[in-house]
């Protein structure tokens, strides 16, 4: 995901035209937008991930290969973004570019969902310190990405700046707390637990 997200900023290129270089970097709007989108996605990404498996005790091959398979969905995003800053900068395709940018993250989403689904699924590989309530919120919470991500992608297809738009939107939605989301502090035996 560190990778990932410094590879966006690669994909900003300095304008080549500095004899007006306010208005040549003032032009360049659609990459720093696409860039803040995509690496505060991505940051959604690394902190839901950690949030996956601070209630995963354990692993088996389904897991590791869905995961597998997350972290390749998560290498082509600078491609995707990449694709999108362009389409909006040149004022063409931005409709599939808009589709590629949301697919990427709703691919990544429903993986999210299915390692979920499988780890909970008679509380196999999560750990006993989550109850009921805990499971539910972030199955909601994951299921809610998912229709929230398609939705903005959905969109894009018709109005691609309104799909950008409502794809940026669950940025801020993601943040809020969910009580029963994080993994409570279990004590060490015979020590102090970590700050």
């Amino acid at each position: 995901m560190a990778i990932a997200i410094t590879l966006l900023v690669l994909e900003i290129h300095a304008p080549r035209d500095t004899s007006h270089l306010l208005h040549s970097l003032a032009a360049l709007w659609p990459s720093y937008l696409a860039y803040v989108i995509t690496f505060m996605l991505i940051g959604q990404v690394w902190a839901s991930h950690h949030i996956l498996f601070d209630h995963i005790r354990s692993v088996d091959r389904v897991v590791l290969f869905l995961n597998t398979v997350l972290v390749m969905d998560i290498a082509l995003l600078p491609f995707a973004t990449s694709v999108l800053a362009e389409a909006f900068r040149d004022g063409h395709g931005q409709r599939t570019a808009v589709v590629l940018h949301g697919t990427s993250f709703w691919f990544m989403d429903l993986l999210f969902n299915v390692i979920w689904w499988h780890a909970r699924h008679d509380r196999r590989l999560i750990v006993t310190t989550i109850d009921s309530a805990g499971v539910a919120v972030i199955s909601r919470r994951f299921l809610r990405a998912l229709v929230w991500i398609a939705t903005g992608a959905l969109l894009g297809l018709l109005l691609p700046p309104l799909g950008v738009a409502v794809i940026a939107a669950f940025i801020p939605y993601y943040w809020l707390h969910s009580a029963g989301e994080i993994a409570k502090v279990q004590p060490r035996p015979g020590g102090r637990n970590r700050a």
